[in-house]
Parts: C-alpha cells; structure tokens; sequence
C-alpha cells in the first residue's frame, strides 16, 4: 500500500512538472521543468524495478538533454516584446486542441477494447549487463541515440543560424 502511494505521488509529481515546463513563458524554466519531470521519472523507475531504464533515463534525458536545451537557450537572442506578443496569439489559436484530442484518447482508451501483447524477455534468464542490453533492450538504445542525435543536430542547425545572421 506504501508503495503505490509513494509511485502515485511521484506520478502526481512528475505531471505537475510537466505541466510547469509546457505552459511556463520562458524556455529555461521549461528545460528545468523538463529535467525535474525526468528526474522524478528516474526515481519511479527505480522504485519499479527497471534500473538500467532509470539510469539511462537520468544520464541522457535529465543530464544530457537538459545541458543541450540550456546551451541552446544560452545562445539564442531574446525576442521582441511584439514578436513575443504575436507569437502567444498565433499560439492560443490552436490550444484548444489538445484538450479536445486527449479527451478523444481517453474516451477511446476508456471504450474501445485493446489488446496489447507486450511479450517481454524472461527478467532472471541472464543477469549480464551487457547481454541485457545489446540483446534484447537494442531499440531503446536506438531509440536514445536518435533523441542526442536529434538535440546534436538542433544545436548545429542552431550555431549555423546565428553565424550566418552575424554576417
């Protein structure tokens, strides 16, 4: 009973801080916002039972992404007020979606029958690290390059920009 009082309250936790980081003004609360969401995955993970998925979780999204998404900002210029002002109505045109969508979701989680066949490799077969991950967790290591390569290249893109604009 503790147990699951404890992951609904980091559940809890972890949708505040994301909510924090989607609907802050400014972009470095939402990176920390995004960092503390992913830190509190991290400690769900590891309280589940799934420490290489929380170690992973910690080192690249709370650690990594988080160091880009900061970087990043550093070197970006702030906008003007106007363009900032135009950019929130053009915003808020659109936000009416997403709750229409998710509310589509949940009515469709809630009334239509899934059947998800999840076939997960044995957890005792092999204690090794190594084969662990190389073996059967190989598409989330995919998976994690293709978000670092994703963050890479935006900050490349990103550098590429302002040194063009500085000419």
């Amino acid at each position: 009973m503790k147990m699951n009082l404890l992951c609904l309250i980091l559940l809890f936790l972890m949708l505040l801080s994301s909510v924090w980081a989607v609907m802050t003004r400014t972009l470095l609360k939402a990176a920390i916002g995004l960092a503390l969401a992913s830190a509190v995955l991290t400690v769900l993970m590891f309280l589940l039972g799934a420490p290489m998925a929380a170690v992973f979780e910690l080192s690249v999204c709370a650690g990594l992404i988080t160091v880009v998404f900061v970087s990043t900002i550093s070197l970006t210029k702030p906008i003007s007020e106007k363009a900032e002002e135009e950019r929130e109505r053009e915003h808020l045109k659109f936000s009416w979606i997403l709750p229409l969508i998710l509310l589509a979701i949940g009515l469709a989680l809630k009334f239509v029958p899934f059947a998800f066949d999840f076939n997960l490799p044995p957890a005792a077969l092999n204690n090794d690290f190594r084969s662990v991950l190389w073996n059967t967790r190989l598409l989330d290591i995919l998976g994690q390059i293709t978000i670092i390569l994703a963050g890479v290249f935006g900050v490349i893109i990103l550098f590429k920009e302002k040194k063009e604009n500085e000419r």
